[in-house]
């Protein structure tokens, strides 16, 4: 072989154009995958199946009067459920949120009453005690790293025993006195237990403020700069204070939060009963943290969004109003709700991992 024909380079032919290979990292998923990745998405499949489901076994739920009813309950669950769920989204959770309702209600009541004051000056006192409970409850979780179980279990069990002592020892009752026919009444029983006719059927005006609540807080946590600071403590809250977020402010201002939805219900309950029982209350914070969690958020944090909880207090209610429609045994609800929980948390699962599965 000689020289000239060992330089000359050997003809290669290029590749045929063929489809651009991509590993699992850069691989665009589908528009049903990113549809599925939401939080809401489970539980909303699973509320129709529940509405479904009534429908067909209660005939009588069928009835506009009926689903108000459904709605109303569903509501006075849903107004807690919100806040809830954005603390937990922060990475927390809150054990006193069922006692704190009732301690807002009795602070509203008993100083009213026994004061013979306007009734509007013992719900902003009581406005007043339900955010200084959140702010104590996330200033002691950041200052000392304790975690939320011990420190609102802690809270639970001294408004449960405030609620039952100073209620006798002020009233010599365990419910406090009918506020009716005092001053402010009606005008605080028009924002916070009146009703409205729509077609003839009777509604709960805490249906509108349950969804205007959560049309505000979806817009928190989508559009504004707080939203993402929750999202980043509840993802990790070393890394959010690395790149400059408030991590004590968001952490307080999130109990603050539940405190103001403890508030609201509480009001509410006063108002449209007129007296408050000191002992009720104990129960309900897991109904609300249920219902956040049945409505995709993770009790690890970090992931979640305000429209889920409100199909997750939507089922809670229909199930609750169409085992009475049903003419069921109501000792059964509670069995309900906790197969629809462990039913939800095992579907957020598998249609996470089916979401984000390379």
């Amino acid at each position: 072989m000689s020289m000239a024909q060992q330089a000359e380079p050997a003809v290669t032919t290029p590749p045929a154009p063929g489809p651009k290979e991509t590993d699992g990292r850069t691989r665009e998923r589908s528009v049903a995958l990113r549809v599925l990745a939401r939080p809401e998405v489970g539980v909303f499949l699973g509320a129709v199946a529940v509405l479904v489901f009534f429908l067909i076994a209660a005939p009588t739920l069928r009835s506009g009067d009926s689903m108000a009813t459904v709605l109303y309950q569903s509501s006075t669950i849903g107004i807690m459920a919100l806040p809830v769920a954005l603390l937990m989204i922060g990475g927390e959770f809150d054990l006193s949120a069922g006692v704190a309702v009732v301690t807002s209600a009795l602070t509203a009541a008993m100083l009213s009453y026994q004061l013979t004051m306007n009734v509007w000056m013992g719900v902003i006192v009581a406005l007043v005690v339900s955010l200084a409970v959140g702010a104590f409850n996330g200033w002691v979780l950041v200052k000392t790293g304790l975690p939320s179980f011990l420190v609102t279990l802690a809270t639970f069990l001294v408004l449960q025993g405030v609620n039952l002592a100073v209620t006798k020892l002020v009233t010599g009752n365990v419910a406090t006195d009918n506020i009716s026919d005092m001053d402010g009444f009606d005008q605080a029983k028009a924002l916070f237990a009146s009703s409205f006719d729509v077609g003839g059927v009777e509604v709960k005006i805490t249906v509108v403020w349950w969804l205007v609540f959560a049309a505000l807080a979806t817009w928190v946590l989508l559009r504004t700069k707080y939203g993402n600071w929750i999202f980043a403590v509840g993802g990790s809250q070393e890394s959010a204070r690395a790149v400059g977020v408030p991590v004590t402010f968001t952490k307080i201002t999130l109990f603050m939060l539940v405190g103001f939805g403890a508030w609201f219900v509480g009001m509410h309950q006063l108002f449209s009963f007129n007296t408050v029982q000191s002992g009720e209350g104990v129960g309900q914070e897991l109904i609300f943290i249920a219902a956040a969690v049945i409505g995709g958020c993770l009790l690890t944090g970090g992931y979640g969004s305000a429209i889920g909880p409100v199909f997750g207090a939507f089922m809670f209610g229909m199930v609750n109003q169409g085992i009475v429609f049903a003419g069921w045994n109501p000792d059964w609800f509670k069995a309900f709700l906790g197969v629809m929980l462990l039913g939800a948390v095992l579907i957020n699962l598998y249609v996470r991992r089916a979401a984000t599965r390379r």
